[in-house]
């Protein structure tokens, strides 16, 4: 399935049903009088979260959502037929945005999370409604209310406890592979991710999901690379895992990279929990690993940590450091396996 995270969509809701103008005819009824019903209330455009998506692919394929209208009134105090609702069925996660992509509308975080994105018409009143003891013959009747019509943006934000980052072939991927039964591409070139990866990772009997997202690049901000489009989806982490690569030259400069494309891209991330983790240590010798913490300890001010994900090397003390970042409630039990009953 292609991951897409940003679609636009066109709403209208359903027009209410114009009230009826009519008067009883009926043979041994001495005095007839009015008898139209009402319309019925247009369908109005709902918006609810549902478990199973993790992509806005299918509003890529349909972007025009109309709820059906009001049925008009009838004769014989008839009352119309209201219309059919119409619902957008979208992942947890998802912002509902106005035309100017800027005003949030409704942010879906919770799953069965219902909003009204475009309420139905009212249906007119009936000539019945009009009846009085001064006016007992009314010519009269109320049309239905308008429809509304928006456009809107849908921008998806995915659910996760930890966000990866780091520049491209930092060993992001390897780690969700090694730590998850996720399968992302990995490849010894830059930006083998092009989309954001999700992976559920255990430790301890506890598990949270982790978002792997698309290399950073110095001047991502201003558009250089993949650009900061992919950020949107670790802002919701409880705790950022920064990966460096050991074999790099320059750890200080890389480290440095991306915290000032955080700055740049605003909001909170930049203050977010951060876990800093020297990567494919694999690769060094025990001088060179030392040299390489050093200077990376002195460029972040804080603690280091070092970890091998294809040796599984330092992986689960990495691990329960991010665990300890992360909310109780945002923890899921894994259920333990019950032992099996011994036999002889």
């Amino acid at each position: 399935m292609k991951f897409l995270d940003l679609a636009k969509v066109y709403i209208r809701s359903g027009a209410g049903g114009n009230g009826c103008i009519s008067f009883r005819r009926e043979k041994y009824i001495e005095y007839g009088g009015p008898d139209g019903g009402d319309g019925g209330a247009g369908g109005s455009v709902w918006a609810e979260a549902v478990d199973g998506l993790n992509t806005l692919i299918d509003f890529r394929y349909q972007q025009h959502f109309f709820a059906k209208n009001g049925q008009g009134g009838m004769g014989r105090q008839r009352t119309g037929k209201d219309g059919d609702d119409i619902v957008l069925r979208v992942p947890v996660g998802t912002e509902i945005l106005d035309e100017d992509q800027e005003t949030v509308i409704a942010d879906m975080t919770e799953l069965g999370q219902r909003i009204e994105l475009a309420k139905g018409g009212n249906g007119g009143w009936g000539n019945l409604h009009f009846k009085s003891a001064t006016n007992q013959a009314p010519r009269r009747a109320n049309p239905g209310q308008d429809a509304v019509e928006r456009t809107l943006w849908l921008r998806l934000k995915l659910i996760a406890d930890v966000g990866l980052l780091g520049l491209p072939n930092a060993g992001k991927s390897t780690f969700l592979a090694t730590t998850s039964n996720a399968r992302p591409k990995i490849a010894d070139y830059p930006f083998t991710t092009l989309h954001p990866n999700l992976g559920v990772v255990g430790v301890d009997n506890v598990e949270f999901v982790v978002a792997d997202i698309p290399g950073l690049i110095e001047g991502a901000s201003e558009g250089r690379g993949l650009g900061d489009l992919f950020l949107g989806h670790v802002e919701r982490c409880a705790v950022l895992l920064h990966l460096i690569d050991g074999t790099s030259d320059t750890v200080a400069e890389d480290y440095q990279t991306i915290i000032t494309e955080l700055e740049a891209y605003g909001g909170d991330l930049a203050d977010k929990p951060r876990i800093t983790v020297l990567s494919k240590i694999d690769a060094l010798d025990e001088e060179e690993r030392t040299s390489a913490l050093k200077e990376l300890e002195k460029a972040s001010g804080g603690p280091v940590m070092a970890m091998s994900s294809v040796a599984r090397d330092g992986v689960t003390e990495v691990l329960r450091a991010l665990r300890a970042q992360i909310d109780d409630d945002r923890i899921r039990q894994r259920p333990v396996a019950e032992a099996e009953p011994w036999r002889p």
